[in-house]
């Protein structure tokens, strides 16, 4: 892992990200401190896993009719 500072990344700009596409991790510093990393994408991004709700609306009970009108009695 290298590290840049905030001044080294305006001047080099280029050259850190060609560092990155070929794999390298680059932790930008300001201060002393870490503020990013410049690291290279993966080519596919992950899609997030929704769970299967399916078996939990089935628990639910069914409303008959219309249910805004149900919610509307039930206030």
């Amino acid at each position: 892992m290298k590290k840049a500072s905030i001044r080294e990344l305006h001047i080099r700009t280029s050259e850190l990200v060609r560092e990155a596409t070929g794999g390298s991790v680059i932790v930008i510093e300001s201060r002393g401190e870490p503020v990013a990393e410049l690291r290279p994408l993966t080519k596919t991004r992950a899609k997030p896993k929704l769970p299967d709700m399916s078996h939990f609306w089935k628990e639910y009970p069914q409303v008959p009719g219309d249910s805004g009108r149900y919610l509307e009695e039930d206030r």
